[in-house]
């Protein structure tokens, strides 16, 4: 019962994360399995990133039926991210420990605060006037960032994809995070096989727990995030995202 409360409370916050703001479930599930269950840190990350997989797809198909999703920019980006994160991770073993481990964690925080004083109040016709080379090449550049970041870190790529997307890209928020979640299910898809190649199942209940519940919550995130005005969409996130963060400090602090 107790590995039942434990993962379902985790699953809330990562599927409200998720479907808010595309955030990965492997910055709240994570933690919350390290800290409670005591699982080892690989394993702990492997169900973090399988729980992810579901939740975004369901996510980015809600958004993507509201036309809140951009696929051709997504396309392009994921690509970039995905071969960058690989070049990220073999730059880590280079160096002796991961000094920017709370980069993610602190991003969060910060980021749920930036959304609440400062709304991205962008819109979709504004985005649409910057030429499509331009796109292309900014989603190319973006996504090499991103995935060197989240290769070398190991985790912040949903909050990296959402600053860049409407601070840089000038996406209005919506299609953001419709965009981000699109990428992050093929990311986090194949985080999960490599984790799960590399050291084998982990425990299928707490897999099979995670999954369900951070699957049930994204949705119901982005189905009320599609319905949302944009005011009271950067609010949520804002709100989202800065506790989420906060309690991310708190149960790391407590491990």
């Amino acid at each position: 019962m107790f590995t039942f409360i434990i993962c379902f409370i985790a699953g809330i916050g990562a599927g409200l994360g998720t479907g808010f703001a595309g955030m990965s479930a492997a910055a709240v599930i994570s933690p919350m399995l390290i800290t409670f269950l005591d699982m080892p840190a690989y394993e702990a990350v492997g169900i973090a990133l399988a729980s992810d997989v579901l939740a975004s797809a369901v996510s980015a198909y809600t958004y993507g039926r509201n036309k809140n999703l951009d696929v051709k920019n997504g396309l392009v980006m994921m690509s970039a991210v995905l071969v960058f994160t690989l070049v990220g991770s073999w730059l880590a073993t280079l160096v002796p420990n991961k000094t920017m481990g709370g980069f993610s964690v602190v991003m969060t925080f910060l980021l749920g605060i930036k959304f609440i004083v400062k709304p991205v109040m962008t819109t979709k016709e504004k985005r649409e006037e910057v030429p499509l080379k331009k796109r292309v090449i900014q989603s190319i550049i973006c996504g090499t960032f991103i995935g060197l970041i989240c290769g070398f870190v190991g985790a912040g790529g949903g909050m990296m994809m959402l600053l860049i997307l409407t601070s840089v890209l000038g996406y209005e928020l919506k299609t953001a995070v419709g965009t981000s979640v699109f990428i992050m299910t093929f990311t986090a898809l194949t985080g999960a096989v490599s984790h799960f190649a590399l050291d084998g199942m982990p425990d299928m209940l707490c897999l099979v727990y995670c999954v369900l519940s951070t699957l049930l919550w994204a949705r119901i995130a982005a189905l009320f995030a599609n319905k949302a005005s944009p005011k009271t969409l950067n609010r949520a996130v804002g709100i989202v995202l800065a506790v989420l963060g906060a309690g991310i400090m708190i149960v790391n602090f407590v491990k």
